[in-house]
């Protein structure tokens, strides 16, 4: 991009890393503990049960060694698909999926890997690398679900990005309507832990509390987007069990912190559905929509 710093038009023009594939068999074990975490009774899963939607993401997790991890939590060289930005930041975006056939216990599981497409821009608070990675899941080569994650990067010393802006996050509805489906997350700084422990997630905005504040710049821990995105999720598998998720479309919107009950709310329109998760009286930290089978 024009007028780019040197070292973000040198990744954007010429950082392109390979495609990885990476495969895993689906077991019970990380799905009961999910349940156990969102407080939903546990399933006696069996070869053949199908996962919720995007509870993929508890399987094939990156796990460098212990020396690989910068001060962060990332791995400080590389890793998978983290673009060689200094000193840099990192925040999760949103994504698209589409659900084409469900995944299930006992499956071996592929992933393919590749990075889709790499930005910089100039945003609010100064330069932004946008890194959208797209994922294919298959069973028996056939694909099951596609994903596209956008994630934001920035360099140290900047303050917190609370928005993405720009085409390359796609927009999602702002408000939601008085909500059928609801209900309460509340992140404490044990189910922070758990969640990064569940997705070996390392990255200490989510569990080192001065490490958020001091060095990051955030008023307390950090509740994760990912996390954030599966209790999206939680409203169709609680509300309407019947019904089958077809595709899902989601983005970060600002921040939301450890320690307050976060809202999450979602709006059903016969196949169509839109929800989101904040402050009560606040605007959503995240927003989704979502089709409905």
């Amino acid at each position: 991009m024009s007028g780019a710093p040197e070292h973000f038009a040198a990744i954007e023009a010429d950082w392109r890393p390979g495609p990885v594939e990476a495969a895993e068999f689906v077991t019970a074990a990380p799905v009961r503990a999910l349940a156990g975490l969102f407080d939903q009774p546990v399933p006696a899963l069996g070869v053949g049960d199908p996962l919720p939607p995007l509870w993929h993401w508890l399987y094939m997790l990156d796990r460098p060694a212990q020396a690989d991890l910068g001060e962060d939590g990332h791995p400080r060289d590389g890793g998978l698909f983290l673009p060689p930005l200094p000193d840099r930041r990192r925040m999760f975006g949103g994504g698209r999926l589409e659900f084409r056939a469900p995944i299930r216990v006992g499956d071996l599981l592929t992933r393919r890997s590749e990075v889709a497409s790499v930005r910089a821009r100039h945003g609010g608070s100064g330069w932004l690398l946008l890194v959208t990675v797209r994922h294919d899941y298959l069973v028996d080569g056939e694909i099951r679900t596609v994903e596209e994650q956008d994630l934001v990067y920035k360099q140290a010393g900047i303050a917190p990005v609370p928005e993405p802006a720009g085409e390359a996050v796609p927009a999602a509805p702002t408000e939601v309507p008085t909500a059928p489906w609801t209900f309460t997350l509340r992140p404490d700084p044990t189910l922070l832990f758990r969640f990064s422990a569940l997705t070996y997630n390392a990255h200490r905005i989510h569990y080192d509390r001065d490490y958020a504040r001091d060095v990051e710049g955030y008023p307390d821990l950090v509740v994760h987007g990912p996390l954030l995105a599966l209790s999206l999720l939680e409203l169709p598998r609680r509300c309407a069990p019947e019904r089958a998720v077809a595709a899902f479309t989601f983005r970060s919107r600002a921040p939301l912190f450890a320690s307050r009950d976060i809202e999450v709310t979602g709006v059903p329109e016969g196949d169509r559905a839109v929800f989101s998760a904040g402050l009560p009286g606040s605007a959503p930290g995240i927003t989704a929509s979502m089709t409905l089978r």
